[in-house]
């Protein structure tokens, strides 16, 4: 029972690696661009990312799929003229990576905010103009503070990829519920589609961890 449960569920692996990876960079991308714009001097701009970051903090994870895929994405899709060419599957990592755009900009504002103010002073004092400050002195010292939080995350991306079975993307979640569905057999569709999940994030966390290790390494080098 439960080979045929890991056949049926294992090919699904391969859409939620996909849709975790594109989902995790461009919510990268999301974020850089949101932490640059809360902590630039922009009034406007400040004030924008912020309202984009409370809107994604301050409704549940499902609602915002709901919408997103199925609201701001064929909206958007209609006003460019490109209605109906969105797969199911791209509006399921747009929607992802809008969401968690908002909590990694938090991410990268904190390890912007977290390098210490002579270096930015330093980097004036050379003639650097304050986007070269960011550029060269800033972000490099912040993105190696912010790996560890920025691996958890992206295990959460790999888990909350469950939540995209509910806009009918063929993953490992939405074929163990077919499966499921059709041959009854709960307990083996679940347990195995449990230990797929788990030994995903497992060895997610060992690569994070060797990564964070050799982070600390060349800290302990440079000093």
């Amino acid at each position: 029972g439960y080979n045929r449960a890991y056949d049926r569920i294992i090919p699904g692996i391969w859409l939620t690696i996909r849709a975790t990876l594109w989902s995790f960079l461009i919510a990268c991308v999301i974020g850089l661009v949101v932490a640059l714009a809360r902590t630039s001097r922009n009034v406007i701009g400040r004030n924008v990312a912020r309202t984009y970051v409370e809107f994604i903090r301050g409704i549940p994870i499902l609602v915002l799929i709901f919408t997103i895929a199925l609201v701001i994405v064929p909206e958007a899709s209609e006003a460019l003229g490109q209605e109906n060419r969105i797969s199911s599957e791209w509006r399921a990592i747009i929607a992802l990576s809008l969401i968690y755009g908002g909590y990694i900009a938090e991410i990268f504002r904190a390890g912007i905010q977290s390098v210490d103010r002579g270096q930015v002073e330093a980097g004036r004092s050379l003639g650097l103009s304050r986007r070269q400050t960011t550029r060269s002195v800033v972000l490099p010292q912040a993105i190696r503070a912010v790996v560890p939080p920025l691996g958890n995350d992206f295990i959460a991306i790999l888990k909350d990829t469950s939540l995209l079975s509910v806009l009918g993307v063929l993953d490992l979640t939405l074929r163990a519920r077919q499966y499921a569905s059709g041959s009854f057999k709960f307990r083996d569709s679940y347990l195995a589609l449990s230990f797929i999940y788990l030994t995903l994030t497992v060895i997610l966390s060992m690569l994070l961890g060797l990564v964070e290790r050799r982070l600390h390494r060349d800290r302990r080098g440079a000093r």
